[in-house]
């Protein structure tokens, strides 16, 4: 859906790269979250800050905590003093609804004790509740969006189960799963979340925690056998390793309070989505490699 607004992007680019904005209308500013003053400029004439800035991996955050908790915990608190200074109207914040709950047992949702059992879940568990110090505090209006495990086309720079996957089964290589393969979780397309940030920008709510979930339940297992099915990949081998640190077991969230508040409703089921993210990662693979 267009939106008639003016965009600007902050980002350091040690993840993703500015090509994935080609074609964007959209003022970039290349900074860190972390730089105090760089923020405040890139803050200036804002009315609403969508903050999807972090260290994302789990596993990473368990072998260096002290920077998952700098960029994400610091950050934040660098980011919501200068929405508050600037007098922002509006501020998204990308949680998660997987790494914050640990494992506690599924479905969760906004009333279930957060207990991460990693540095990543403790780090947005404390972003969230530094966004409710300062819509108390400074009146900033802030809704936090728990995000299932988000994937889709322009994700090649990720290190998730579902771009793994697709990588190594368009190479012909074995899938590898860390554990074995009963681990659960609740798949949500890019386009839907877009969809679902947008809702919680629009609708007047000012302090607010919200799942965005689709609701279901899938395991590595099935993952893994539906990616080789749509890359015609089928009789390619699963390799099991140890589970890694860190990681969850099930998780799943209820989605009814996004459908309450927002009206989120997913439009894409796993099948449909794993197509089209799959199909954006083989045309990829066709294209020659650029020339240093």
């Amino acid at each position: 859906m267009a939106r008639n607004v003016e965009v600007r992007a902050l980002d350091n680019f040690s993840r993703g790269s500015r090509a994935h904005l080609n074609g964007i209308d959209a003022e970039v500013v290349e900074a860190d979250i972390r730089d105090e003053s760089a923020v405040a400029r890139a803050l200036e004439g804002v009315d609403t800050v969508v903050h999807l800035a972090a260290f994302g991996s789990v596993v990473e955050s368990v072998e260096d905590p002290v920077e998952n908790f700098d960029v994400n915990v610091r950050g934040t608190l660098v980011v919501l003093k200068a929405a508050a200074a600037a007098g922002v109207q509006k501020l998204v914040f990308a949680s998660t609804g997987g790494a914050i709950m640990g494992n506690t047992p599924p479905p969760v949702d906004e009333k279930t004790l957060p207990w991460p059992i990693s540095p990543y879940g403790a780090s947005k568990l404390c972003g969230e509740a530094y966004c409710h110090a300062f819509a108390g505090s400074f009146g900033l209006p802030i809704v936090a969006l728990r995000f299932a495990n988000v994937y889709g086309p322009s994700s090649e720079h990720k290190k998730g189960v579902v771009t793994n996957f697709i990588k190594q089964a368009l190479r012909g290589e074995p899938i590898v799963i860390y554990g074995d393969g009963t681990a659960s979780r609740d798949f949500l397309y890019v386009i839907d979340l877009c969809e679902g940030i947008c809702s919680a920008v629009d609708v007047d709510l000012r302090d607010e925690v919200i799942h965005l979930a689709s609701g279901e339940e899938t395991t590595i297992n099935d993952l893994g056998r539906l990616i080789l099915d749509l890359t015609d990949a089928a009789e390619t081998p699963i390799l099991y390793e140890e589970r890694r640190r860190g990681e969850v077991e099930r998780t799943f969230a209820r989605p009814e309070k996004g459908v309450e508040l927002l009206g989120f409703e997913p439009a894409h089921t796993l099948a449909e989505g794993l197509r089209k993210t799959v199909d954006w990662f083989a045309e990829q693979s066709r294209k020659p490699s650029p020339v240093n």
